[in-house]
């Protein structure tokens, strides 16, 4: 059992009982475990949905009276930006859980603005956010951006990139998240040399790429598989994306990075624009340069899309994006 400061779903009693929508995947360890077993162990009322699909998923918030969210940050813009989605269908929600990838603080700050800026239940809302590779973290209050502090009986240390030393960094140094608890997998089922390579002197490398505060609370990156390497300098696709959705004429977004002769990738946009929407590239590159990094910026052209690739967790088929790219050119 979770200590109270961590179980954020309550208990069923005479009087209440959670109502939660489930449209993540249940195959999926975040869909299993936080949406599925930690749920129904207690009583909750979980809502099943085949698929996602907007007009089902809205009709679920109006008719059920829900309390909890448990989302990906695709879930979480759809609420923000669905104009179907009004804000009495949320006045029941008290808490909204969005994992599996990062979400960003402006993309929170907007999710609150629209959602939660009038309502009676702002001060009982918390923005609780997992970290991809598992519940090594949790938020005891609300902090802006931040993913919280570790769970109880969980060590957790930032190294460097790629340092083979696993040495310990200080506060405010990004690097790779590296943890050691009674949550940790011992090993691939059969596969030595994977299981190898996943860890280091016994702690798992997680892949994430984060920094804490001296407060101790965590803040994450991005994947480190997914880093952008321009010119020697590291760039998250994460940080360019919600830099991206928060231009007026964008819905979506996602940034991959593509091959460039003399700083070695680039950042490449793939851009879905909001309804009705006259989405000009050449602004959306002038408003980034305006934001971010000479590094940073997108020196590998915008594309207008339809739509983003994502799983069924919800998380950017960023691998995908490269492909079509590459047999393209």
């Amino acid at each position: 059992m979770l200590s109270p400061d961590v179980a954020h779903i309550l208990p069923a009693t005479d009087t209440f009982q959670e109502v939660i929508p489930a449209v993540l995947p249940m195959f999926h360890i975040y869909g299993f475990t936080v949406l599925s077993l930690s749920t129904l162990i207690i009583g909750s009322k979980v809502v099943t949905l085949r698929k996602f699909a907007p007009d089902v998923y809205i009709s679920v918030l109006k008719n059920y009276n829900v309390t909890s969210v448990i989302a990906a940050p695709p879930l979480v813009l759809f609420l923000t930006v669905h104009p179907d989605v009004k804000t009495e269908y949320l006045q029941s929600v008290r808490l909204v859980i969005s994992g599996a990838a990062p979400l960003g603080s402006l993309d929170e700050e907007r999710f609150l603005e629209k959602n939660w800026t009038t309502s009676s239940y702002a001060s009982r809302i918390r923005s609780d956010r997992d970290i991809a590779s598992g519940d090594y973290i949790h938020k005891k209050a609300f902090e802006k951006s931040s993913v919280g502090k570790l769970v109880p009986n969980t060590f957790a240390k930032i190294i460097a990139v790629d340092d083979p030393t696993g040495t310990p960094l200080g506060p405010n140094q990004s690097g790779e998240l590296l943890v050691k608890g009674p949550q940790v997998m011992r090993g691939y089922h059969n596969k030595p040399e994977e299981t190898k390579n996943a860890f280091l002197d016994g702690w798992f490398r997680t892949g994430d790429l984060m920094h804490y505060n001296e407060d101790g609370l965590f803040y994450v990156t991005d994947r480190l598989k997914e880093l952008i390497k321009v010119k020697g300098f590291q760039v998250a696709p994460a940080e360019l994306e919600e830099a991206i959705r928060d231009f007026p004429s964008v819905q979506d977004a996602a940034v991959i990075g593509i091959p460039h002769p003399m700083y070695g990738e680039v950042p490449r946009a793939y851009v879905v624009p909001k309804a009705k929407a006259q989405l000009k590239t050449e602004e959306l590159q002038k408003y980034i340069a305006n934001k971010l990094a000479e590094y940073k910026q997108l020196k590998g052209g915008v594309e207008v899309v339809d739509s983003i690739p994502k799983n069924a967790a919800g998380k950017i088929l960023r691998r995908q994006l490269k492909l079509q790219y590459e047999a393209r050119n």
